[in-house]
């Protein structure tokens, strides 16, 4: 978008994302940074209602309709809430898709650019795609949630039809953007081997991995009412609270450090669709003194709660497609300078081993686990700060906004569209 910066008129970017503030995701800091240097940009989003499945205080259906986030209009389909179940879930996908298709049909809105920002479900990117070719316009779409793979995953659901017409639905979407961006090189890999069958370009499909935002950084730590003031040993978990998480592993390890008269506490911060059972496993394994549940918190905030903690933890549920993914959590970790701890393979191992930030066992692997626990604790503190040394280089490195906010600008640009 460099060449964009060079005309009268503010560039407009037209962002499809169902997730927009005030829930957490990274695309809010993107349309903040577009803002900064330049751009209009407008999102079209759902009414805000994840993790909790319900919509947020303030919001429904004829309430902030229309609302403006630092410089960024924002602009909210009726949807129906995600609920607690798979049919609601299904309903929630399907509402975002037939209200941004008459949303589509009849909006004022003139974009000169489309960006999808994919997280599941991936049916989101068809309001972009046909706004996109409505007004003959490019369209972009950044991938972060793998289908039909993910649908498989989460629902279960094998039926060759419905995953059948799922495929077809997004080699739709691949078929009409101009570039795809994916956080890993394996996601890079899985997107060119779909794409070969009719389009051979593989400079189509781009690395782009996710940054943190600014505030996440190492800070000095200051009084936290909430957060337990001893001298245990805290591994510390911030996220979403699902299935995929795979956070099942950590009261059956508890145990286990437990009989061993390991002195460690675990931190949970965050919420979602498995915590209810996840209380439920701590209380079953006789180990609710070794964890504390936080709840939510501002993103803000949880660089403050890391400097309590001696180590993060990042884990996944057992299925390869979590292989090829690098959670958003783990640069949040690193741009903090926190050591990692892992029970993931694949792209997040890889990260780990490169950065040398850290250590890391494969799913299931509790005996390792636990093993690897015992050795951090062991650890001089001199090591475990090189770890967060090691981490936040390979971050500056690897994941920085600035320089990564640059290459979108550069791939989106106006002169590179038409070489």
């Amino acid at each position: 978008m460099n060449a964009l910066k060079n005309t009268n008129r503010k560039q407009h970017i037209l962002v499809i994302s169902q997730y927009f503030y005030p829930e957490n995701f990274r695309i809010n800091d993107i349309c903040k940074e577009w803002v900064k240097r330049g751009y209009q940009v407008t999102v079209v989003t759902g009414i805000p209602n994840y993790p909790q499945g319900k919509f947020y205080r303030g919001y429904g259906w004829f309430k902030k309709g229309k609302e403006d986030y630092e410089g960024v209009k924002i602009i909210r389909l009726p949807i129906i809430p995600r609920g607690h179940g798979a049919a609601m879930l299904m309903l929630n996908y399907f509402s975002f898709v037939v209200s941004g298709f008459f949303w589509k049909l009849f909006t004022n809105v003139k974009a000169d650019k489309v960006f999808i920002f994919e997280v599941s479900p991936m049916t989101q990117a068809l309001v972009g795609v046909w706004y996109a070719l409505r007004r003959k316009i490019p369209c972009y779409i950044y991938v972060q949630d793998l289908w039909p793979e993910n649908v498989e995953i989460v629902t279960g659901i094998h039926n060759k039809h419905v995953i059948g017409t799922i495929d077809k639905m997004v080699n739709y979407i691949y078929k009409n953007c101009e570039k795809i961006f994916a956080t890993s090189p394996s996601f890079v890999k899985r997107i060119e081997e779909r794409n070969s069958a009719w389009d051979e370009d593989k400079s189509k499909v781009i690395y782009w991995p996710q940054y943190a935002e600014e505030f996440y950084k190492p800070v000095e730590r200051r009084a936290l009412s909430d957060m337990p003031q001893n001298n245990k040993f805290k591994i510390v978990f911030t996220g979403n609270i699902g299935y995929a998480q795979g956070l099942d592993i950590l009261p059956k390890t508890a145990v286990q450090l437990k009989k061993d008269n390991v002195d460690c506490q675990f931190i949970i911060i965050g919420d979602g669709r498995y915590r209810e059972e996840f209380e439920k496993e701590i209380e079953k394994n006789n180990v609710a003194d070794m964890f504390v549940l936080l709840g939510r918190k501002k993103p803000e905030e949880i660089p403050y709660y890391l400097a309590w903690c001696d180590v993060a933890f990042i884990s996944f549920a057992d299925n390869p497609l979590f292989e090829m993914t690098i959670p958003a959590k783990l640069q949040s970790y690193m741009a903090c300078g926190m050591p990692i701890l892992a029970v993931a393979s694949g792209e997040t191992k890889r990260i780990i081993e490169e950065a040398e930030c850290g250590k890391s066992c494969m799913l299931n692997d509790m005996e390792l686990l636990v093993k690897n626990i015992q050795e951090l604790i062991g650890n001089d503190k001199r090591e475990l700060h090189n770890m967060g040394k090691h981490a936040l280089k390979y971050f500056s490195c690897c994941f920085s906004k600035e320089k990564l906010m640059s290459v979108m600008e550069y791939y989106c640009g106006e002169e590179n569209n038409n070489e």
